[in-house]
């Protein structure tokens, strides 16, 4: 397995992944297209998010999303986890716990102060690779 920064030729193994994993949102494939992909890369070409590929045999199998803030709270740059999926087929196998493992060596690198992630469905995988509960996140929506 190999991981790799994402690329404008994985927009469609991305989009496949993304329909699979969220559950809160319906993707729009005209705004993923013209939108979101497109502004994701060059957020992550720019050091400002890591976007990150597993792949296998040829074949994109997961993929990560964390966007880099600075802060005041924690004197410095943090690394927030914001979405990890990986495909269905290949789960339980180490893809995403690798996924995990790149992102936390780029924080490192970047000397982020700390990696977050919010999460309902995944707390017990993110406390086995050592992350531990600091916060609730609240939430209101625009819409």
């Amino acid at each position: 397995m190999t991981i790799r920064d994402a690329a404008p030729s994985d927009a469609d193994d991305v989009y496949h992944l993304l329909s699979g994993f969220v559950t809160s949102y319906r993707p729009d494939r005209t705004v993923f297209d013209d939108v979101t992909f497109p502004r994701i890369i060059e957020t992550a070409a720019d050091g400002r998010a890591e976007f990150l590929i597993a792949e296998q045999d040829s074949r994109v199998v997961g993929y990560l999303l964390a966007l880099r803030m600075p802060t005041l709270f924690a004197g410095g740059t943090i690394l927030e986890l914001l979405e990890l999926t990986v495909d269905a087929p290949v789960r339980g196998r180490g893809t995403g716990t690798a996924l995990i493992r790149a992102a936390q060596a780029r924080a490192r690198e970047a000397k982020d102060v700390e990696v977050t992630v919010p999460t309902r469905r995944a707390a017990d995988f993110y406390r086995g690779l050592g992350f531990h509960e600091t916060a609730a996140y609240l939430k209101w929506s625009t819409t």
